[in-house]
């Protein structure tokens, strides 16, 4: 039986998912401490008493890379969160399972992807 046949994952299929989105989470809000801790510690460098010259430049990028910092730290947010809600479909048995055509998303897409909620016949139809 293929992917596509079957109704929903089974519930050992689910428990692969499951351990696969876990692990991504713990290391998806490893990669937001780094991130958020980066533009924390970003403010001074110990750079006050240098040249002048220097300090506008300095401060441009500093705050271009708070900026960044703060995009970066915001998708990562986003990410975690995706990841939290495919554990809430595991537990009500609906994970992998296309919100537009409700087939099953294909298990490869959704091990690189584990977060997905359309497959990608219904990704394809808007665009």
């Amino acid at each position: 039986m293929t992917d596509t046949e079957k109704t929903r994952y089974s519930d050992a299929e689910l428990e692969e998912f499951k351990t696969l989105i876990t692990d991504k989470i713990k290391k998806a809000m490893e990669q937001l401490e780094l991130i958020q801790s980066s533009y924390k510690n970003d403010s001074n460098n110990g750079t006050d008493d240098t040249s002048p010259t220097f300090k506008a430049f300095d401060e441009g990028s500093e705050v271009m890379s708070k900026e960044a910092n703060s995009q970066l730290a915001i998708r990562q947010e986003k990410f975690i969160r995706d990841l939290k809600n495919a554990l809430v479909r595991i537990e009500n048995k609906t994970y992998g399972i296309c919100r537009v055509t409700g087939k099953l998303i294909n298990k490869e897409r959704l091990k690189l992807v584990p977060h997905a909620t359309l497959s990608i016949e219904a990704k394809n139809m808007q665009k």
